[in-house]
């Protein structure tokens, strides 16, 4: 997907909306594990529920890639399943040297046929750039995070009193551009978007942490909004397991369609 394909779906929508799909068997209706295959079915039906009010989904590799084989049956089922017109986000956070990246980039912009892939930027350029060599896929980098760890290595400061993360920052922008490169920025670290925004402000940002976790759509929107919205806000608990009964797809469609309408009201506001 293109960047102005991205940025019309936004308009049409009304929404900057990404809904995770982090689906855990210990957490999915009882009753669909009796079914094939639990996972496909509880994916597809919160997509049904929630494609019209999100613009992205996001599924995270390791809820499937723990059921060995079959897993990744169901993640290929689930992203061919995603309408077209919806970004698709494969939450891998890859990374490793360079034949290696090769691979893996194969395997999800090919394969996969998913629209971006989040990597992790610690082997440096040639562990990223074989990322950029698909035609209209995106690489969504590792910038700052909401972890606690975050504080061990993100914050350090070089020479030049410059911090690790704002020096990702500004590397990483020799390798793609705002067509083919965004950020994971914490939405509970909003004053942090801010400086990443400064650092970035062409770039679409992927901001997970809305929701459950705790950050404000309001703060988030605030810090990290461009001329172009910019943003990709996304929420996986707060949507997908809003029940866990029989309504739990109803459940998630009200949920996304709450979101969606505070970022209608944002985008309104911002006269987008």
């Amino acid at each position: 997907m293109t960047r102005a394909e991205l940025i019309e779906q936004i308009r049409v929508k009304r929404s900057f909306l990404c809904v995770g799909l982090d689906t855990d068997l210990k957490k999915v209706p009882s009753f669909l594990l009796d079914t094939e295959d639990p996972i496909f079915e509880f994916n597809k039906a919160i997509i049904d529920a929630t494609k019209d009010y999100c613009v992205a989904y996001k599924p995270n590799i390791a809820f499937y890639e723990c059921h060995g084989p079959k897993g990744w049956e169901s993640l290929k089922k689930t992203l061919d399943y995603i309408p077209k017109n919806i970004f698709t986000v494969a939450d891998a956070k890859r990374g490793d040297i360079g034949n290696t990246s090769k691979y893996y980039a194969d395997t999800f912009f090919n394969y996969l046929d998913a629209d971006s892939v989040t990597i992790a930027p610690y082997m440096g350029e040639d562990s990223v750039t074989p990322f950029f060599e698909y035609e209209n896929k995106w690489v969504i980098l590792l910038a700052l995070t909401s972890n606690k760890g975050a504080l061990d290595f993100q914050f350090m400061t070089d020479t030049n009193n410059e911090q690790l993360y704002k020096k990702v920052l500004r590397k990483s922008q020799e390798w793609g551009t705002e067509e083919n490169l965004m950020f994971v920025v914490g939405a509970t670290r909003a004053e942090g978007i801010g400086e990443v925004r400064k650092i970035a402000p062409k770039n679409f940002f992927l901001v997970p942490g809305v929701g459950a976790q705790g950050g404000s759509l309001e703060d988030v929107a605030n810090y990290g909004w461009n001329d172009d919205c910019g943003l990709l806000v996304n929420s996986s608990r707060g949507i997908i397991y809003a029940s866990n009964e029989a309504d739990y797809a109803e459940k998630a469609g009200l949920a996304a369609k709450e979101l969606q309408s505070q970022m209608a009201k944002i985008l309104d506001e911002k006269q987008f």
